[in-house]
């Protein structure tokens, strides 16, 4: 079964600056993503939790096969001790490692669902991303906040960016739309674009976004949504 989820080798490994931080990108990255597709296609999803109350990932997730999980970390954690600077000694704990849906219209989102996030403040904290879908269904997006200048929200500045990030919106609430661009209070850095069978690694305290096209993503079909594969991994 392990064969199944085999990456290609040599990986197309590509290091892109955004702002002042770095992330990875591999293209093509398993040798042959139709098993995934199949297994994704017929899975179970459930919703993300604090997606009733409009809050967190606004869709729907389904536990991947954890031969692809221990398979891609076999190559990602030293990738990511060498690219990202985290200490050898530290060892590293995984999160569930989900195919994720994005599902609920705009109308529906609340407003921390409407505004680049961070996904910890630990120093080590790592996102793990491989789109299943190709660039029709947007990316993700990266962000510098204006009224503090942070890229990367760090456990000394979460504090500070927390209490203007919300007065900020208490003071005018964001626009109930998924965000892809830049307005007062965020300025886009960079994108990387969605492509099938591409793979992504940065750091989960950075500002950002799931750049997401309405039109075609909302769908709760593996085979017509905006299909990625999930995971954080913790040093």
């Amino acid at each position: 079964m392990e064969d199944a989820f085999a990456i290609r080798m040599p990986p197309d490994i590509r290091s892109v600056t955004i702002g002042e931080h770095q992330a990875i990108i591999m293209d093509d990255f398993l040798a042959d993503p139709r098993h995934l597709l199949e297994i994704a296609g017929n899975g179970t999803y459930t919703p993300y939790p604090n997606l009733e109350s409009r809050k967190g990932y606004p869709g729907m997730r389904c536990e991947a096969p954890a031969e692809y999980s221990q398979t891609i970390a076999e190559l990602l954690v030293p990738l990511i001790h060498t690219n990202f600077g985290v200490p050898e000694e530290l060892p590293m704990r995984k999160s569930m490692c989900a195919f994720s849906l994005t599902t609920q219209a705009p109308s529906e989102l609340g407003p921390l669902q409407c505004t680049p996030h961070f996904d910890a403040s630990t120093p080590y904290h790592m996102a793990i991303l491989l789109y299943l879908c190709d660039g029709r269904h947007g990316g993700t997006g990266f962000y510098r906040h204006n009224a503090t200048g942070l890229q990367q929200i760090t456990e000394a500045t979460r504090e500070a960016y927390l209490d203007t990030y919300y007065d900020e919106i208490n003071a005018r609430r964001p626009a109930q739309r998924y965000f892809d661009n830049s307005d007062d209070q965020f300025t886009l850095l960079g994108l990387i674009p969605a492509k099938f069978n591409r793979m992504v690694v940065y750091p989960g305290s950075l500002l950002h976004s799931a750049c997401i096209n309405p039109a075609i993503s909302l769908s709760s079909d593996p085979r017509a949504g905006r299909l990625t594969l999930n995971s954080f991994y913790d040093f």
